[in-house]
């Protein structure tokens, strides 16, 4: 079985994309989210 790079290429390209999505998700609205700190409530005048 013979596969054209052009498709494997796009095919890896849209999966670490989808990956980096996922994580970055995960990371914002997840369990870790509650280590992140709002700049805007530690400078609140």
């Amino acid at each position: 079985m013979d596969l054209d790079p052009g498709i494997v290429l796009g095919v890896s390209l849209s999966a670490i994309l989808i990956a980096i999505t996922g994580m970055a998700i995960y990371t914002s609205f997840g369990p870790p989210s509650k280590e992140l700190a709002d700049p805007f409530e530690d400078h609140e005048d």
